[in-house]
This record gives structure tokens, C-alpha cells and sequence, in this order.
């Protein structure tokens, strides 16, 4: 899942640009039918969680390249999603301590009225080189 992933980004970057990369991730139903190609069966309930960590694990070492970077992540690397926003952000220079604030909004919203009190299990974070 990690290298087709990867390819599958690259190629979409390479032909496309990065900002139609993010529009696909951000449709859901594109987002189920890649992760149903990188492997995932079609109704797994776990296909988000797999296809955020295959493509965490297969786009970092190719961020300087790309331009496009993969925060966050299942359990305890939820959590961190703020920091490694800040840390892109001043590499790379796009305003990471405000983009890391609206992740933990969005978790902050996401645990208490959608969850409704149940833990995170998951929080994602793609940005690109510019801050889109």
C-alpha cells in the first residue's frame, strides 16, 4: 500500500499538481476507491486509518520533492499533528503554528460533538510547501 500509494501521488503531482492531489484526497468517494486500489477491501471499516498511515509512510521521504506532507496519524501520533505542522512549517515557510491551532480545533470538534466523548482514534493532516 506504502509504494503504490506513493507512485500513485507522485504521478497525480507530477501531471496534475498538488492541489488536485488535495482535492482528491478530500473527495470522499475518490478517497475510498484509492484506498480500495492500494488494497483495502471496499467496506473495511479501516481503510481511512490504512491509507492515511501508507501515505504518511510513503510521501515523507519524498516531501522535498513533492511539496506535500502527511501530519498526524492514528493514536498517539494524533496528537502530534500540531507540532509537526509547526516544524513544516518553519522548514518550509508557510504558517505552521496557525494551521497546527486549526488541527486542534478540528480534533477539538471532532472528539466533542461528533465523536461525543469518544477518543480520536484518528487525525490527519495533508498541507502542501505552500500552506494549501
Amino acid at each position: 500500500m506504502t509504494r503504490l500509494g506513493a507512485v500513485m501521488c507522485e504521478a497525480i503531482i507530477h501531471h496534475y499538481g498538488r492541489d488536485e492531489l488535495l482535492r482528491r484526497l478530500a473527495h470522499p468517494f475518490w478517497f475510498q476507491s484509492f484506498g480500495a486500489v492500494m488494497g483495502m477491501d471496499w467496506h473495511s471499516s479501516g481503510i481511512t486509518t490504512s491509507v492515511v498511515g501508507a501515505l504518511k509512510r510513503g510521501l515523507t521521504p519524498l516531501s522535498g520533492e513533492l511539496g506535500i506532507h502527511v501530519c498526524g496519524g492514528r493514536g498517539a501520533h494524533s496528537r502530534k499533528t500540531p507540532h509537526e505542522l509547526a516544524a513544516i512549517g518553519e522548514r518550509v515557510g508557510f504558517d505552521g503554528e496557525g494551521l497546527g491551532t486549526a488541527s486542534r480545533l478540528v480534533a477539538k470538534v471532532d472528539s466533542a460533538a461528533v465523536q461525543d466523548g469518544f477518543d480520536l482514534y484518528l487525525h490527519g493532516f495533508i498541507v502542501t510547501d505552500d500552506g494549501s
